[in-house]
């Protein structure tokens, strides 16, 4: 490398440090000048409002909205738990054995929460069940917390 390269390699490196040292500078000018205000918010009642049944209050909660709205029932006749090994192995004809008995209700779910039990039905060759316990909802909200 020649005198004159070293000293253009020089005069490239001063102007890029200048230019960062120019940069920084800007930038922590511009933070100090940030003007930080209080954000104000709207003040609520502590009261709930009561909604009657004729729905004349204005904050009546819209059921129509919900009413189309898709979820996953399933039916849950029992679970079991088995290795990737003993999974692998299973063909045509191999029996699992579930956590339930013979005869006792199945589980009802929707979107993964249990809402009841029931029992298996045939209905014009196509399988159904038959509600026997519909879970409370007080009780289905507790097993959500």
């Amino acid at each position: 490398m020649s005198e004159q390269d070293d000293s253009d390699l020089g005069d490239d490196w001063a102007a890029a440090m200048n230019e960062q040292a120019e940069s920084e500078a800007e930038t922590k000018s511009a933070k100090n000048s940030n003007h930080v205000e209080t954000a104000s918010f709207d003040q609520f009642d502590n009261q709930p409002h009561e909604a009657n049944e004729l729905g004349e209050s204005g904050n009546e909660i819209q059921m129509d909205i919900i009413l189309d709205i898709p979820v996953t029932m399933s039916m849950e006749i029992g679970r079991t738990q088995v290795s990737i090994r003993n999974l692998l192995q299973l063909n045509e004809g191999s029996v699992v054995e579930l956590d339930r008995l013979a005869g006792e209700p199945m589980d009802v779910l929707v979107n993964g929460t249990l809402i009841a039990h029931g029992e298996v039905v045939v209905v014009n060759d196509k399988f159904g069940i038959r509600l026997t316990d519909v879970v409370s909802p007080t009780e289905r909200v507790k097993k959500l917390r």
